[in-house]
Protein backbone atom coordinates (compact mmCIF):
# COMPACT_ATOMS: atom_id res chain seq x y z
CA UNK A 1 0.00 0.00 0.00
CA UNK A 2 2.93 2.17 0.85
CA UNK A 3 4.56 1.84 -2.42
CA UNK A 4 1.23 2.44 -4.61
CA UNK A 5 1.49 5.80 -2.66
CA UNK A 6 5.43 6.26 -3.56
CA UNK A 7 3.82 5.61 -7.07
CA UNK A 8 1.58 8.49 -6.80
CA UNK A 9 3.64 10.88 -5.83
CA UNK A 10 6.31 9.98 -7.76
CA UNK A 11 8.83 8.80 -4.36
CA UNK A 12 10.54 5.44 -4.78
CA UNK A 13 10.29 2.86 -2.81
CA UNK A 14 13.66 4.23 -0.67
CA UNK A 15 12.67 7.31 -0.14
CA UNK A 16 9.52 6.64 1.33
CA UNK A 17 11.01 6.42 4.42
CA UNK A 18 12.42 9.73 4.78
CA UNK A 19 9.80 11.69 2.71
CA UNK A 20 7.52 10.76 5.47
CA UNK A 21 9.43 11.87 8.23
CA UNK A 22 9.92 15.06 6.34
CA UNK A 23 6.04 15.46 5.62
CA UNK A 24 5.23 14.74 9.41
CA UNK A 25 8.27 17.19 10.18
CA UNK A 26 6.82 20.22 8.15
CA UNK A 27 3.56 19.41 8.92
CA UNK A 28 4.09 19.70 13.09
CA UNK A 29 5.99 23.18 12.37
CA UNK A 30 3.62 24.63 10.32
CA UNK A 31 0.90 23.67 12.89
CA UNK A 32 2.87 24.88 15.32
CA UNK A 33 3.58 28.42 13.31
CA UNK A 34 0.18 28.39 12.49
CA UNK A 35 -1.77 28.18 15.62
CA UNK A 36 -0.20 31.26 16.33
CA UNK A 37 -0.41 33.69 12.65
CA UNK A 38 -3.79 34.60 13.61
CA UNK A 39 -2.60 35.84 16.97
CA UNK A 40 0.33 37.75 15.35
CA UNK A 41 -2.29 39.63 12.60
CA UNK A 42 -4.44 40.73 15.77
CA UNK A 43 -1.24 41.63 17.79
CA UNK A 44 -0.54 43.81 14.65
CA UNK A 45 -3.98 45.64 15.32
CA UNK A 46 -3.38 45.85 18.82
CA UNK A 47 0.24 47.55 18.96
CA UNK A 48 -1.31 50.20 16.36
CA UNK A 49 -1.04 49.72 12.41
CA UNK A 50 0.92 53.50 12.56
CA UNK A 51 3.27 51.28 14.16
CA UNK A 52 3.63 48.68 11.63
CA UNK A 53 7.05 50.12 9.78
CA UNK A 54 8.70 50.37 13.47
CA UNK A 55 7.63 47.05 14.22
CA UNK A 56 8.94 45.61 10.77
CA UNK A 57 11.96 47.17 11.16
CA UNK A 58 12.70 45.87 14.18
CA UNK A 59 12.52 42.88 12.73
CA UNK A 60 14.97 43.30 10.33
CA UNK A 61 17.53 44.80 13.20
CA UNK A 62 16.61 41.50 14.95
CA UNK A 63 17.55 39.40 11.73
CA UNK A 64 20.57 40.91 11.53
CA UNK A 65 21.98 40.53 14.85
CA UNK A 66 20.92 36.55 14.75
CA UNK A 67 22.43 36.39 10.82
CA UNK A 68 26.06 36.28 12.40
CA UNK A 69 24.99 34.64 15.55
CA UNK A 70 23.63 31.43 13.48
CA UNK A 71 26.65 31.42 11.21
CA UNK A 72 29.21 31.48 14.47
CA UNK A 73 26.70 28.83 15.66
CA UNK A 74 26.78 26.95 12.30
CA UNK A 75 30.37 26.84 12.14
CA UNK A 76 30.76 25.11 15.59
CA UNK A 77 27.78 22.72 15.91
CA UNK A 78 27.24 19.37 13.76
CA UNK A 79 24.09 19.78 11.76
CA UNK A 80 21.99 17.94 14.09
CA UNK A 81 23.00 20.22 17.21
CA UNK A 82 22.67 22.93 15.29
CA UNK A 83 18.87 22.55 14.00
CA UNK A 84 18.14 21.15 17.92
CA UNK A 85 20.19 24.52 19.37
CA UNK A 86 17.46 26.47 17.28
CA UNK A 87 14.39 25.01 17.95
CA UNK A 88 14.93 24.16 21.82
CA UNK A 89 15.74 28.08 21.80
CA UNK A 90 12.07 28.94 19.96
CA UNK A 91 10.11 26.52 22.50
CA UNK A 92 12.14 28.30 25.28
CA UNK A 93 10.95 31.65 24.19
CA UNK A 94 7.24 30.34 23.66
CA UNK A 95 7.17 29.70 27.57
CA UNK A 96 8.73 33.31 28.15
CA UNK A 97 5.80 34.56 25.92
CA UNK A 98 3.47 32.25 27.83
CA UNK A 99 4.45 33.89 31.40
CA UNK A 100 4.27 37.27 30.17
CA UNK A 101 0.67 36.98 28.76
CA UNK A 102 -0.49 35.46 31.89
CA UNK A 103 0.92 38.13 33.77
CA UNK A 104 -0.83 41.33 31.62
CA UNK A 105 2.21 42.94 32.44
CA UNK A 106 2.04 46.11 29.61
CA UNK A 107 -0.06 44.07 26.71
CA UNK A 108 0.64 46.42 24.09
CA UNK A 109 4.21 46.05 23.96
CA UNK A 110 4.13 42.63 24.81
CA UNK A 111 1.67 42.96 21.48
CA UNK A 112 4.73 44.35 19.44
CA UNK A 113 7.29 41.75 20.50
CA UNK A 114 4.94 39.16 20.06
CA UNK A 115 4.66 40.37 16.52
CA UNK A 116 8.19 40.94 16.14
CA UNK A 117 9.21 37.82 17.72
CA UNK A 118 7.20 35.76 15.39
CA UNK A 119 7.89 37.24 11.99
CA UNK A 120 11.58 36.21 13.17
CA UNK A 121 10.12 32.59 14.21
CA UNK A 122 8.74 31.61 11.00
CA UNK A 123 11.54 32.83 8.30
CA UNK A 124 14.39 31.00 11.03
CA UNK A 125 12.66 27.57 11.52
CA UNK A 126 11.43 27.15 7.92
CA UNK A 127 14.74 28.54 6.44
CA UNK A 128 16.67 26.00 9.09
CA UNK A 129 13.73 22.95 7.84
CA UNK A 130 14.34 23.88 3.99
CA UNK A 131 18.31 23.89 4.58
CA UNK A 132 17.97 20.37 5.98
CA UNK A 133 15.82 19.23 3.11
CA UNK A 134 18.21 20.82 0.77
CA UNK A 135 20.68 18.73 2.33
CA UNK A 136 19.59 15.34 2.51
CA UNK A 137 18.02 15.22 -0.85
CA UNK A 138 19.49 15.73 -4.68
CA UNK A 139 18.30 17.95 -7.23
CA UNK A 140 16.71 15.53 -8.69
CA UNK A 141 15.10 14.42 -6.06
CA UNK A 142 14.06 18.15 -4.80
CA UNK A 143 11.91 18.29 -7.47
CA UNK A 144 10.13 15.11 -7.71
CA UNK A 145 9.73 15.43 -3.92
CA UNK A 146 9.85 18.70 -2.72
CA UNK A 147 6.02 19.59 -3.34
CA UNK A 148 4.83 16.29 -1.05
CA UNK A 149 6.87 17.57 1.87
CA UNK A 150 5.23 21.20 1.34
CA UNK A 151 2.02 19.52 1.27
CA UNK A 152 2.64 18.20 4.96
CA UNK A 153 3.24 22.06 5.79
CA UNK A 154 0.18 22.51 4.25
CA UNK A 155 -1.41 19.84 6.40
CA UNK A 156 -0.29 21.16 9.44
CA UNK A 157 -1.46 24.90 8.63
CA UNK A 158 -4.70 23.58 8.31
CA UNK A 159 -4.80 22.40 11.43
CA UNK A 160 -3.32 25.06 13.21
CA UNK A 161 -6.43 27.73 12.46
CA UNK A 162 -8.64 25.34 13.72
CA UNK A 163 -7.32 24.19 17.15
CA UNK A 164 -6.93 28.22 17.26
CA UNK A 165 -10.14 28.89 17.00
CA UNK A 166 -11.40 26.27 18.85
CA UNK A 167 -8.74 26.56 21.89
CA UNK A 168 -9.86 30.65 21.59
CA UNK A 169 -13.62 29.80 22.81
CA UNK A 170 -12.59 27.65 25.71
CA UNK A 171 -8.91 28.89 26.98
CA UNK A 172 -7.17 32.05 26.72
CA UNK A 173 -4.59 33.36 24.12
CA UNK A 174 -1.83 32.87 26.25
CA UNK A 175 -2.64 29.01 26.12
CA UNK A 176 -1.68 28.56 22.24
CA UNK A 177 1.92 29.19 22.80
CA UNK A 178 2.04 26.18 24.94
CA UNK A 179 0.21 24.38 22.18
CA UNK A 180 2.51 25.85 19.57
CA UNK A 181 5.91 24.61 21.72
CA UNK A 182 3.94 20.94 22.01
CA UNK A 183 4.46 20.91 18.49
CA UNK A 184 7.76 21.86 18.26
CA UNK A 185 8.99 19.27 21.00
CA UNK A 186 7.23 16.57 18.09
CA UNK A 187 9.61 18.22 15.47
CA UNK A 188 12.87 17.13 17.47
CA UNK A 189 12.19 13.67 17.29
CA UNK A 190 11.59 13.83 13.47
CA UNK A 191 14.65 15.94 13.21
CA UNK A 192 16.44 12.61 14.92
CA UNK A 193 15.02 10.10 12.58
CA UNK A 194 15.84 11.90 9.22
CA UNK A 195 19.63 12.99 10.57
CA UNK A 196 19.93 9.16 10.97
CA UNK A 197 18.28 8.09 7.49
CA UNK A 198 20.99 11.07 6.06
CA UNK A 199 23.73 9.23 7.99
CA UNK A 200 23.20 6.00 7.07
CA UNK A 201 22.75 6.62 3.34
CA UNK A 202 25.72 9.07 2.63
CA UNK A 203 28.14 7.73 5.76
CA UNK A 204 30.40 5.75 3.05
CA UNK A 205 31.18 8.23 0.28
CA UNK A 206 30.13 11.41 2.62
CA UNK A 207 31.62 10.56 5.48
CA UNK A 208 31.74 14.34 6.84
CA UNK A 209 28.16 15.20 5.82
CA UNK A 210 26.85 16.45 9.15
CA UNK A 211 29.90 18.19 10.43
CA UNK A 212 30.08 21.95 11.51
CA UNK A 213 30.23 23.96 8.22
CA UNK A 214 33.44 25.73 9.68
CA UNK A 215 34.27 29.88 8.12
CA UNK A 216 33.92 33.14 9.41
CA UNK A 217 30.36 33.99 11.25
CA UNK A 218 29.44 36.49 7.94
CA UNK A 219 29.92 33.78 5.50
CA UNK A 220 26.91 33.74 4.61
CA UNK A 221 27.08 37.54 3.77
CA UNK A 222 30.14 37.08 1.69
CA UNK A 223 29.01 34.37 -0.20
CA UNK A 224 25.61 35.68 -1.44
CA UNK A 225 26.92 39.12 -2.40
CA UNK A 226 29.75 37.22 -4.42
CA UNK A 227 27.24 35.35 -6.81
CA UNK A 228 25.23 36.14 -9.38
CA UNK A 229 23.11 33.33 -8.64
CA UNK A 230 22.26 34.29 -5.47
CA UNK A 231 21.85 37.35 -6.21
CA UNK A 232 19.40 36.72 -8.26
CA UNK A 233 17.59 34.80 -5.73
CA UNK A 234 17.84 37.98 -3.78
CA UNK A 235 16.35 39.99 -6.06
CA UNK A 236 13.12 37.49 -7.12
CA UNK A 237 12.85 37.33 -3.13
CA UNK A 238 13.21 41.25 -2.45
CA UNK A 239 10.28 41.64 -4.89
CA UNK A 240 7.54 38.85 -3.54
CA UNK A 241 8.18 40.34 -0.24
CA UNK A 242 8.06 44.11 -1.18
CA UNK A 243 4.61 43.28 -2.95
CA UNK A 244 3.39 40.65 -0.29
CA UNK A 245 4.09 43.75 2.34
CA UNK A 246 2.26 46.29 0.38
CA UNK A 247 -0.98 43.73 0.56
CA UNK A 248 -0.56 42.85 4.24
CA UNK A 249 -0.73 46.99 5.26
CA UNK A 250 -3.53 47.65 3.34
CA UNK A 251 -5.50 44.19 3.71
CA UNK A 252 -4.82 44.71 7.93
CA UNK A 253 -5.89 48.53 7.77
CA UNK A 254 -9.14 47.52 5.86
CA UNK A 255 -9.73 44.65 8.45
CA UNK A 256 -9.42 47.28 11.24
CA UNK A 257 -12.23 49.63 9.39
CA UNK A 258 -14.52 46.89 8.88
CA UNK A 259 -14.68 45.07 12.21
CA UNK A 260 -14.23 47.00 15.82
CA UNK A 261 -13.72 43.34 17.87
CA UNK A 262 -10.47 41.40 18.01
CA UNK A 263 -12.08 38.30 18.56
CA UNK A 264 -14.35 39.25 14.86
CA UNK A 265 -10.95 40.08 13.70
CA UNK A 266 -9.20 36.95 14.72
CA UNK A 267 -11.08 34.34 13.30
CA UNK A 268 -11.45 36.22 9.92
CA UNK A 269 -7.61 36.09 9.39
CA UNK A 270 -8.13 32.40 11.09
CA UNK A 271 -11.01 31.53 8.17
CA UNK A 272 -8.73 33.09 5.38
CA UNK A 273 -5.87 31.12 6.41
CA UNK A 274 -7.85 27.46 6.46
CA UNK A 275 -8.97 28.59 2.79
CA UNK A 276 -5.64 29.30 1.66
CA UNK A 277 -4.04 26.10 3.23
CA UNK A 278 -6.59 23.84 1.91
CA UNK A 279 -6.07 25.28 -1.38
CA UNK A 280 -2.58 24.87 -0.91
CA UNK A 281 -2.39 21.46 0.67
CA UNK A 282 -4.98 20.57 -2.66
CA UNK A 283 -2.38 22.02 -5.30
CA UNK A 284 1.21 20.40 -3.55
CA UNK A 285 -0.07 16.92 -3.46
CA UNK A 286 -1.88 16.54 -6.68
CA UNK A 287 -0.69 19.49 -8.86
CA UNK A 288 2.74 20.59 -7.83
CA UNK A 289 5.16 17.58 -8.46
CA UNK A 290 3.67 17.30 -12.60
CA UNK A 291 3.97 20.86 -13.34
CA UNK A 292 7.28 20.86 -12.36
CA UNK A 293 8.37 17.89 -13.73
CA UNK A 294 6.47 18.51 -17.27
CA UNK A 295 7.34 22.28 -17.15
CA UNK A 296 10.16 22.47 -15.21
CA UNK A 297 11.12 24.96 -12.60
CA UNK A 298 10.02 27.66 -14.66
CA UNK A 299 6.66 27.27 -14.62
CA UNK A 300 6.98 27.19 -10.54
CA UNK A 301 9.15 30.89 -10.46
CA UNK A 302 6.47 32.42 -13.07
CA UNK A 303 3.24 32.11 -11.67
CA UNK A 304 3.24 34.08 -9.17
CA UNK A 305 4.52 37.07 -11.06
CA UNK A 306 1.48 36.05 -13.44
CA UNK A 307 -0.97 36.05 -10.81
CA UNK A 308 0.15 39.48 -9.43
CA UNK A 309 -0.30 41.21 -12.62
CA UNK A 310 -4.16 40.46 -12.67
CA UNK A 311 -4.25 41.31 -8.67
CA UNK A 312 -2.37 44.53 -8.74
CA UNK A 313 -4.53 45.64 -11.73
CA UNK A 314 -7.96 44.09 -9.71
CA UNK A 315 -6.73 46.85 -6.76
CA UNK A 316 -6.28 49.15 -9.20
CA UNK A 317 -9.80 49.12 -10.56
CA UNK A 318 -11.41 47.64 -7.50
CA UNK A 319 -9.81 48.67 -4.14
CA UNK A 320 -12.13 46.43 -1.91
CA UNK A 321 -11.27 44.17 0.68
CA UNK A 322 -13.35 41.17 -1.19
CA UNK A 323 -10.65 41.60 -3.67
CA UNK A 324 -7.47 41.95 -1.42
CA UNK A 325 -8.50 38.84 0.76
CA UNK A 326 -9.45 36.73 -3.07
CA UNK A 327 -5.50 38.19 -4.30
CA UNK A 328 -4.04 37.40 -0.89
CA UNK A 329 -5.30 33.72 -0.80
CA UNK A 330 -4.25 33.00 -4.55
CA UNK A 331 -0.90 34.72 -4.19
CA UNK A 332 -0.15 32.39 -0.87
CA UNK A 333 -1.86 29.44 -2.92
CA UNK A 334 0.86 29.64 -5.61
CA UNK A 335 3.81 31.03 -3.12
CA UNK A 336 3.43 27.83 -1.18
CA UNK A 337 1.99 25.03 -3.72
CA UNK A 338 4.93 26.22 -6.09
CA UNK A 339 7.00 29.33 -6.26
CA UNK A 340 8.29 28.40 -2.52
CA UNK A 341 9.02 24.20 -3.25
CA UNK A 342 10.53 25.74 -6.95
CA UNK A 343 13.00 28.54 -5.13
CA UNK A 344 14.19 25.97 -2.56
CA UNK A 345 15.23 23.07 -5.57
CA UNK A 346 17.25 26.54 -6.60
CA UNK A 347 19.36 25.58 -3.56
CA UNK A 348 20.01 22.13 -3.95
CA UNK A 349 22.95 22.92 -6.53
CA UNK A 350 25.06 25.17 -4.27
CA UNK A 351 27.36 23.75 -1.71
CA UNK A 352 26.36 22.96 1.70
CA UNK A 353 27.84 26.64 2.98
CA UNK A 354 25.54 28.02 0.41
CA UNK A 355 22.65 26.31 1.93
CA UNK A 356 22.91 27.57 5.25
CA UNK A 357 24.56 30.34 5.82
CA UNK A 358 23.66 32.16 2.51
CA UNK A 359 20.32 30.81 2.81
CA UNK A 360 19.49 31.61 6.17
CA UNK A 361 20.92 35.11 5.32
CA UNK A 362 18.46 35.42 1.96
CA UNK A 363 15.68 34.00 3.87
CA UNK A 364 15.87 36.40 6.86
CA UNK A 365 17.75 39.14 6.75
CA UNK A 366 17.22 40.01 3.13
CA UNK A 367 13.75 39.11 3.50
CA UNK A 368 12.37 40.77 6.20
CA UNK A 369 14.90 43.76 4.92
CA UNK A 370 12.30 44.06 2.11
CA UNK A 371 9.22 43.99 4.64
CA UNK A 372 10.80 46.87 6.35
CA UNK A 373 11.63 49.34 3.45
CA UNK A 374 8.62 48.32 1.73
CA UNK A 375 6.38 49.70 5.09
CA UNK A 376 8.45 53.03 5.20
CA UNK A 377 7.85 53.47 1.52
CA UNK A 378 4.45 53.14 1.38
CA UNK A 379 4.18 55.27 4.66
CA UNK A 380 6.20 57.47 2.31
CA UNK A 381 4.47 58.62 -0.93
CA UNK A 382 1.08 57.54 1.09
CA UNK A 383 2.16 60.95 2.76
CA UNK A 384 3.12 62.62 -0.41
CA UNK A 385 -0.42 62.22 -1.41
CA UNK A 386 0.20 58.87 -3.38
CA UNK A 387 -3.12 56.67 -3.04
CA UNK A 388 -3.23 52.72 -2.70
CA UNK A 389 -4.31 52.72 -6.48
CA UNK A 390 -1.61 54.91 -7.27
CA UNK A 391 1.06 52.65 -5.92
CA UNK A 392 -1.23 49.44 -7.38
CA UNK A 393 -0.37 50.82 -10.89
CA UNK A 394 3.09 51.02 -10.44
CA UNK A 395 3.67 48.10 -8.95
CA UNK A 396 2.32 45.95 -12.42
CA UNK A 397 5.37 46.87 -14.63
CA UNK A 398 7.52 45.56 -11.75
CA UNK A 399 5.58 42.20 -12.11
CA UNK A 400 7.62 41.77 -15.60
CA UNK A 401 10.92 42.36 -14.21
CA UNK A 402 10.24 39.83 -11.01
CA UNK A 403 9.26 37.30 -13.71
CA UNK A 404 12.47 37.68 -15.68
CA UNK A 405 14.37 37.04 -12.49
CA UNK A 406 12.08 33.51 -12.58
CA UNK A 407 13.23 33.06 -15.83
CA UNK A 408 17.03 33.65 -15.25
CA UNK A 409 16.99 31.18 -12.10
CA UNK A 410 15.16 28.21 -13.94
CA UNK A 411 18.18 28.67 -16.70
CA UNK A 412 21.18 29.56 -14.46
CA UNK A 413 19.91 26.33 -12.35
CA UNK A 414 19.41 24.33 -15.31
CA UNK A 415 23.92 25.28 -16.22
CA UNK A 416 24.69 24.54 -12.41
CA UNK A 417 22.98 20.90 -12.25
Amino acid sequence: MLVRWGDFFGAKQEELVPLVWAFAYFFCLLCGYSILRPVRDEMAIEGGIKNLPWMMTGTFLTMLAATPLFGWLSARCSRYRLLISVYVFFIANLLVFYGLMTSHLHPEWVARGFFVWLSVFNLFVVSVFWSFMDDLFTPEQGARLFGVIAAGGSSGALLGPLLTTGLTFVFPVSVLMLASAAFLVLCLGCVSRLERWGHERYEHHQPHLGDPLKGSFLAGIRLTFSSPYLLGICGYLVILTMTATFLYFEQTRLVAEYFDQPEARTRLFSGVDFVTNLLTWVTQLFLTNRVIGRFGLVAGLLLLPAISVVGFLGIALWPTLVVYVVFSVLRRVGEYALSKPSREVLFTVLSREEKYKAKNFIDTAISRGGDASTAWLVTGVKALGATTTHIAWALVPLMLVWAWLGHFLARRKERLS
